[in-house]
């Protein structure tokens, strides 16, 4: 799994920020995560070794793109034309950026964007009911060829269905997910049961990420190690298809 951080740092938004691991790491090391700085890794998709090549090499996964801050943060947009030129020139590679922020999106978007690139696939984080109502009519509407859905932390049972069905083959995915961590909030297996049901009506791909660290089924609630809450959510084996 390959990780590329041009920058760290958030400020919350929504809900869904409220227990970020972001500033749960920070914390630890007395760093203050609602600075937005730019990383020592920032070029990293053009680095090379010594023998010329990138050291970054197309291995058929995702270069899962800026995971320790928002891609669209309004205190990153003088350098975010420079990593739109990066991905540009890296072709080879697939980006995978998820975004509490799709209503930035046009904020320093490459000229030559067009419908989009094959090579980017943008992800929107819809925790609740709020924030999936507030966040799909931006996010169905941009130029995009790749995009899914995550629900995560899924804080709530969410109605999403009159959105897959508006989005008509444009969504490629959705992925639902608790939170982890130790003030983690409820995640009800019926809630994950429900947005899958929702999927397999509309012919939307459906995967079950995580359980979260608080996860509740058929009544009962169970606190989950860290280590085990992916594993937990395979194996339930409700991805569809």
């Amino acid at each position: 799994m390959t990780f590329w951080n041009p920058w760290h740092g958030c400020t919350k938004i929504s809900p869904g920020c409220r227990n970020c691991y972001v500033y749960r790491r920070d914390a630890e090391f007395g760093r203050d995560s609602s600075v937005v700085t730019k990383n020592s890794t920032f070029s990293l998709p053009l680095a090379r070794t010594r023998s010329g090549a990138y050291k970054l090499q197309p291995d058929g996964g995702w270069v899962y793109t800026c995971f320790s801050s928002d891609f669209f943060h309004p205190d990153a947009d003088g350098w975010r034309p420079e990593a739109w030129s990066m991905m540009r020139r890296r072709k080879d590679l697939n980006f995978f950026i998820v975004t509490k922020r799709p209503d930035r999106f046009f904020a320093g978007l490459p000229l030559d964007w067009g419908d989009g690139w094959e090579n980017v696939h943008l992800c929107c984080t819809c925790e609740n009911q709020e924030q999936t109502d507030r966040r799909m009519p931006v996010f169905l509407e941009l130029p995009l060829r790749r995009r899914s859905i995550i629900h995560e932390p899924m804080l709530e049972a969410i109605d999403i269905q009159p959105w897959l069905a508006k989005a008509r083959g444009r969504i490629g995915g959705v992925s639902c997910g608790g939170e982890s961590g130790p003030d983690a909030r409820l995640c009800d297996y019926a809630w994950i049961l429900d947005t899958r049901r929702q999927c397999m009506a509309n012919g939307v791909p459906f995967t079950f990420r995580q359980t979260g660290a608080l996860f509740r089924k058929d009544g009962r609630i169970y606190r989950i190690d860290r280590r085990l809450q992916e594993a937990q959510a395979r194996k339930a084996g409700i991805d569809w298809p």
